[in-house]
């Protein structure tokens, strides 16, 4: 019999704490032997805003319906985003996990998606796969290339073993696995790399609950564990004290620079672009920005580091660097070091940073383009809950 690790990490200081790789050294190597299907990716999500585009090109109801999916499926295809998910609403009972509601023609959809380079993962309760074990087979014979899976909500030795089973079934399909409503990553993601990421946060669902006070603790403990599906992305961005959102106009807590920054600082291996497509068609430059981020990183430097107060961090993919860093509610003024980057050469850098109204108007945003070498100390000015996000190229 073997018995699961219990450790710690510990550190000399916190930013070594956001660059610890303790728990891959200590995962379980990978059981499955080719591993080329599993891509990562980005994910338009239509739950958080309730599938309710809007506006002159949508000549349509929208809803859990086939022209709403379609329109995700064009904007994920435009955006260059590999999936979509089909979340609570595609099917026509969550007990049935083969038929889809009266509204939508699933094969079609599958083959729209198709056309336009874009696949689709679909939501489902643990209960109905485990009763339908099947699934996986039929899933991989229509073309669905992954499940989220929600509502486990516990960690008893029989829900843990339901998860190494469901990933192992899942695998023999070539279908991703996305566990919501879940316990936190204990390393099964490495045993079997088609589990490409968890819940197990107090995420952007919670709306006016999700909170930077408490989001600002999750990459020194939460993400370090493992993949963590957070779903940012809000383009809707209030201060604590004025929160009104709701679904269809859901909303998030903390600036928009802050949203930026967390598809930086965060990671997960289906990151969620969980708003409407509408605003994001509306916000351009900020959605050009966001669909540039990886959602795998060779390499990660941390520059600023203060559990529960400030983290900000370099991440390297190829030979492009992103910065992404939040703060609680405590404005800030940082300088950041880049001298991380390779001496002797010149890189552009985009960054996005706050307003000098984000204090009250939470999606006032600066966005500027300089010329930056690995000499240069970049003043930063943070709004309270605000954030800060950069792409940097080499010229």
């Amino acid at each position: 019999r073997t018995y699961p690790w219990r450790y710690f990490i510990t550190a000399s200081n916190d930013l070594e704490l956001l660059e610890s790789t303790l728990p891959v050294k200590l995962a379980p190597r990978s059981l499955i032997k080719n591993t080329d299907w599993i891509k990562p990716g980005q994910v338009s999500w239509e739950w958080w805003n309730d599938a309710s585009p809007y506006g002159p090109d949508v000549k349509f109801e929208s809803g859990y319906n086939l022209e709403t999916y379609k329109y995700y499926i064009d904007f994920a295809s435009k955006s260059r985003i590999p999936y979509i998910i089909m979340d609570e609403g595609w099917a026509e009972s969550v007990h049935d996990p083969y038929t889809p509601n009266k509204k939508v023609d699933l094969q079609e959809l599958i083959k729209y998606g198709k056309e336009k380079k874009v696949d689709i993962i679909l939501w489902l309760t643990w209960l109905s796969v485990e009763k339908n074990m099947g699934l996986f087979k039929k899933f991989s014979e229509w073309g669905i290339k992954g499940v989220k899976i929600d509502f486990m909500d516990r960690n008893d030795q029989w829900m843990v073993n339901y998860y190494e089973r469901v990933a192992k079934e899942a695998a023999k399909y070539n279908i991703l696995v996305d566990f919501h409503g879940a316990f936190t990553p204990r390393g099964l993601e490495h045993k079997y790399p088609n589990v490409i990421s968890y819940e197990g946060v107090r995420g952007l669902e919670q709306m006016e609950g999700c909170q930077p006070e408490n989001t600002i603790y999750l990459p020194f403990i939460r993400n370090i564990a493992g993949a963590m599906d957070f779903t940012p992305g809000a383009m809707i961005n209030m201060q604590p004290e004025v929160y009104g959102g709701k679904r269809p106009n859901a909303a998030a807590v903390g600036t928009r620079a802050y949203q930026l920054a967390l598809f930086v600082l965060f990671e997960s291996g289906v990151q969620m672009l969980c708003d409407n497509p509408t605003l994001y068609y509306k916000n351009q430059d900020c959605t050009d920005f966001i669909v540039k981020v990886p959602v795998t990183w060779d390499e990660t430097k941390a520059l600023v580091a203060e559990a529960g107060e400030i983290a900000v961090v370099a991440k390297r993919n190829g030979k492009k660097w992103f910065i992404g860093g939040i703060t609680n509610g405590m404005a800030r003024n940082i300088d950041l070091s880049l001298d991380f980057l390779t001496k002797g050469k010149s890189y552009s850098m985009t960054c996005f940073s706050d307003g000098i109204n984000a204090s009250r108007q939470a999606m006032d945003f600066n966005r500027k383009t300089i010329t930056v070498s690995s000499n240069a100390d970049i003043p930063v000015k943070m709004s309270r809950n605000g954030g800060f996000a950069a792409i940097i190229s080499e010229l």
